[in-house]
């Protein structure tokens, strides 16, 4: 019988993580948390606020680098990863985080508005993992985690472009997650309901928010802390056999 091993605690120590979208909200959370396990980081993010979230994590005593990059232009995928391996050798875990959402009744969606969704929200996940995927074939290690949405399983209103986005990122954890198992790669996604970032905060103030917990049988939203729990623990080698799954984290809403 093999006998198997692991840290209770999901350590990450002695590991590497890209981490999108990391300037706030679910990113930010996950960077936090990684760092705190031991990680060292590769935060990457369309604003300053990235470097602002990095200089916290140096000052933590991680080693953090903050890349301000568009991840909508391709030349700029191949410069991260190249920085990254240069700093650090190698990336253990790749988290792509960064998304967006436009709201739009499908009947009147501007293409471009359809165009810049499907480009950060699933495009620029494949061609990310693609690269930083080549590194860990060649070491026969890795963790993926995308994070998706429970738009991604269900239909909302106005939202065709990000559920669409959405549905195709939980696709392609399972093509990338049953491609790459032989060389020791885990893909999986998370897809989690209305989680309180502050932009969350503001949209689903007031009885628009109130109606919605409602749904929900555990009768709140979630917490950007309550996700990166869950990114860390597939981070982990707790998680080495588990790999193409969705895991939802809705309160119960998806039940029924």
């Amino acid at each position: 019988m093999q006998d198997f091993n692991f840290d209770i605690n999901f350590n990450l120590e002695n590991k590497v993580a890209l981490i999108t979208g990391a300037g706030r909200g679910i990113g930010k959370s996950i960077a936090q948390l990684f760092a705190a396990k031991g990680a060292d980081l590769i935060l990457v993010g369309k604003s300053n606020n990235v470097v602002n979230v990095a200089k916290e994590i140096n000052e933590s005593g991680r080693n953090c680098i903050p890349l301000v990059f568009d991840l909508t232009i391709e030349e700029n995928i191949k410069k991260i990863v190249k920085t990254a391996i240069s700093e650090f050798t190698r990336i253990d875990i790749l988290v792509n985080n960064a998304g967006i959402v436009f709201l739009d009744e499908a009947a009147v969606m501007p293409k471009e508005n359809w165009d810049n969704t499907i480009a950060l929200n699933l495009t620029a996940p494949f061609l990310l993992s693609q690269v930083v995927g080549r590194e860990m074939i060649r070491r026969e290690y890795g963790r993926i985690i995308n994070i998706a949405s429970l738009a991604g399983v269900l239909g909302y209103d106005k939202r065709a472009a990000y559920c669409s986005s959405k549905a195709g990122i939980i696709g392609l954890t399972k093509a990338l997650a049953f491609e790459w198992a032989k060389y020791n790669i885990c893909v999986n996604s998370i897809s989690p309901t209305v989680t309180m970032t502050e932009m969350a905060e503001v949209a689903w103030a007031g009885k628009k928010g109130e109606e919605m917990k409602r749904k929900i049988p555990l009768g709140r939203f979630i917490y950007p802390e309550e996700v990166s729990a869950v990114a860390a623990f597939l981070a982990s080698d707790a998680a080495k056999m588990i790999t193409g799954t969705n895991i939802i984290i809705d309160g119960g809403y998806s039940i029924n």
